[in-house]
């Protein structure tokens, strides 16, 4: 059965007179004739049995199927593109591997380590990407991933990595730590995670607060852990955030401790291999140092390698 895909060139005109909105332009922008682009028009509107542009006296203008087919084909445009130049960054003397990651786990804890890493394998390109929380997705791209340990990645191989152990900061001259450092959280302004909105209650069972506030899920709310942690440096109330993603800060100064209780995290990390990159050599290199990043973290080292 025939495909009914447009050529490549068709589309890449029809954005440019989208985008340009005239024939003149686009066709100045991709250095075509302008009859070369009314060709390329007319070809496409062709195949696809529907009118995508109309000539009045203002230019050319969109009809409204046109703006529908342009808003849907523009990001596949892009798309492609992306993945054409994926494929032409790989190393052809070297292997490629696609990390997915938790933001704060892959900007405070993987990244600093990562050099360790490529040392030993300097063939090896690492390619670090988002790995979105509470997002199901059938077939993720990723070679492994490191995520909660709940996260759903149907057929990967997985195996746990490393808890979380959480910790109440604030900024070293908050208006709130007094308070805090005496375990009186009744009237102090607790910043809230979004995905993790009883994450204060199970600390302040954890912690034995005795004067913990009425509700512990009032505050101001953010999607991201980094989110919460440039609103406690601003001194928006008490953050509670992973040792791993404060630690930085509170060996420079920058924020303290509000409280001296150090209590374990609602979900630890989990470590997750695409079905085809099990046996890859590249991937068990990978897994192995990320359990000795692990075991010297747990003896107590404090510099990553």
């Amino acid at each position: 059965m025939p495909r009914h895909l447009p050529s490549t060139r068709a589309l890449l005109v029809f954005d440019a007179v989208a985008r340009c909105h005239g024939v003149g332009k686009a066709a100045e922008e991709l250095c075509l004739t302008h009859s070369a682009v009314s060709q390329q028009l007319r070809l496409l509107e062709l195949q696809l049995g529907v009118r995508l542009v109309q000539r009045g006296a203002r230019g050319t203008l969109l009809t409204e199927a046109g703006r529908r087919y342009h808003a849907q084909v523009a990001g596949d445009l892009l798309r492609l593109e992306n993945h054409t130049l994926e494929a032409m960054a790989q190393r052809p003397d070297g292997e490629r591997l696609l990390v997915g990651a938790v933001p704060m786990l892959a900007e405070r804890w993987l990244l600093p380590r990562l050099p360790g890493f490529l040392a030993q394998q300097p063939a090896c390109s690492v390619h670090l990407q988002v790995f979105p929380t509470q997002v199901y997705m059938d077939e993720p791209h990723y070679d492994v991933g490191l995520q909660y340990d709940d996260a759903s990645w149907p057929g990967a191989q997985v195996r746990p990595l490393r808890g979380e152990r959480v910790v109440a900061v604030c900024a070293p001259q908050s208006r709130w730590r007094s308070a805090a450092a005496r375990g009186d959280f009744r009237e102090l302004p607790l910043l809230q995670l979004s995905s993790r909105l009883g994450a204060w209650q199970a600390w302040f069972a954890q912690a034995g607060i005795a004067r913990p506030p009425a509700n512990a899920m009032v505050g101001h709310r953010f999607d991201l852990f980094s989110m919460v942690l440039e609103a406690v440096r601003a001194d928006l109330g008490i953050g509670l955030l992973p040792r791993y993603g404060v630690a930085r800060e509170l060996t420079s100064g920058e924020l303290c401790l509000a409280h001296p209780f150090e209590g374990d995290g609602p979900r630890g990390y989990s470590l997750f291999v695409a079905p085809h990159r099990v046996d890859d050599p590249a991937v068990q290199a990978f897994g192995a140092w990320l359990d000795e990043q692990v075991a010297e973290e747990s003896e107590g080292a404090t510099s990553p390698t």
